[in-house]
């Protein structure tokens, strides 16, 4: 039994993200080496001692989670209290979080940070995929089986929203809108949700604007249309982004031989460590994370899709589209195409909590790949085949003699 669920594992899950997570660790120690000495007046492997860290802890917790039924998520006794505990740690920002990137978004432990808002996103997909996935047989009765779920989507979105991080806020409300997608409600069902969801978010833009469209986030939107316009101001970090994108080339200047890493690109083992990819180990290094990125969305996706459990298959594509909207926001505020906003590479850029909530996704999703292909390759041998019934001849009961 046991020799069965382990080949039952899909480990190619590992293999990818285990490559990603160690090629991570090693621009983070490029890209970080300069800035930790100039910046923060610390050693230079400061960042890359402190990831090897959360790397230990993230794949310690990873093992654990692969290793518990991931239906047991579904329980009540799991779902009440991570629901209470999430806006808990939503909520206690507003008293004791500490500011970082124009954001109270983090508490703050000794030397170490606690980010709530990247665990929420986890919760909220483990919450949508449960409730929508008990509510199948009624999914479509819209103030029954479409609306009450969405009150905590809600919540959620006001608490990041007020903090105010946009970028986790936007993420949220694009895993959700992905899972309601995917719940097997009507299209109809789904276009009232979005006219709804504008009524409500026109006011709540309104109340929060103050905030929400601050001079640093109107800089960064006039810097995203043309960086180069303030290329000293707010256009600064995109400007040195596109340098850094642009030099590398095919081959790249060489692992460690950076330019832009040297105090042009601030966040540069963060929100901007590909383009110190891209400049180091040019188109080579930027297809090989593309491509392991792609592999876990689209190996997830597929998973989803093949899993016969609903809470099973609206996890899995709940987790893989976070990986992939995270990836998108991420990629694309580097290079232009949507304006910054502060997001981290998946299982690349530096950061504990963004790292563990990754790893225990990624857990939950292998445990539910486990239960896929066992129940694929052990469960249907385990029926006997019934013989196949002999077709009725016309023949007997023709009409005509």
């Amino acid at each position: 039994m046991l020799k069965k669920i382990l080949k039952s594992y899909d480990y190619t899950i590992v293999v990818v993200m285990v490559m990603l997570i160690i090629f991570g660790l090693i621009m983070v120690y490029s890209a970080s080496m300069v800035s930790a000495v100039q910046r923060y007046d610390l050693e230079s492997d400061y960042f890359y001692q402190r990831q090897k860290l959360h790397i230990i802890l993230s794949m310690f917790v990873f093992i654990v989670v692969a290793l518990v039924p991931y239906k047991i998520l579904q329980s009540n006794k799991i779902l009440i209290p991570m629901v209470v505990l999430s806006l808990v740690g939503l909520g206690g920002l507003f008293v004791f979080g500490h500011v970082a990137g124009n954001a109270e978004s983090w508490y703050k432990i000794g030397a170490s940070s606690l980010q709530p808002s990247e665990f929420v996103k986890l919760c909220v997909i483990i919450y949508l995929s449960a409730v929508y996935a008990k509510k199948q047989s009624y999914i479509n009765e819209f103030n029954k089986g479409v609306v009450p779920p969405l009150v905590y989507l809600v919540l959620v979105l006001g608490f990041v929203a007020i903090q105010p991080d946009v970028g986790t806020a936007a993420i949220i409300l694009l895993i959700a809108s992905t899972i309601i997608f995917s719940s097997g409600m009507s299209y109809r069902n789904i276009f009232k949700l979005g006219g709804i969801g504008l009524i409500f978010a026109i006011p709540i833009l309104f109340i929060i604007s103050d905030s929400l469209f601050s001079d640093v986030r109107l800089g960064r939107f006039l810097a995203f249309q043309d960086p180069f316009a303030d290329e000293q101001g707010y256009g600064w970090q995109l400007a040195n982004s596109y340098i850094a994108l642009g030099t590398g080339g095919i081959k790249g200047l060489g692992l460690g031989q950076g330019v832009q890493k040297l105090g042009y690109l601030p966040e540069s083992h963060t929100d901007f460590i590909m383009a110190v990819i891209a400049e180091e180990l040019g188109l080579f290094g930027v297809a090989f994370v593309l491509l392991c990125l792609g592999y876990l969305v689209l190996r997830g996706i597929f998973i989803g899709i093949k899993c016969k459990d609903p809470f099973g298959s609206l996890l899995a594509i709940g987790i893989s589209s976070m990986i992939g909207i995270q990836s998108f926001i991420n990629l694309g505020g580097i290079s232009g195409v949507i304006p910054l906003t502060g997001v981290p590479l998946p299982f690349v850029s530096y950061g504990g909590s963004s790292l563990l909530q990754l790893c225990i996704s990624m857990g939950i999703l292998f445990n539910i790949s486990m239960f896929v292909n066992y129940e694929q390759n052990y469960k249907g041998k385990a029926v006997k085949k019934q013989p196949e019934a002999k077709p009725i001849s016309r023949k007997r009961f023709s009409l005509h003699k």
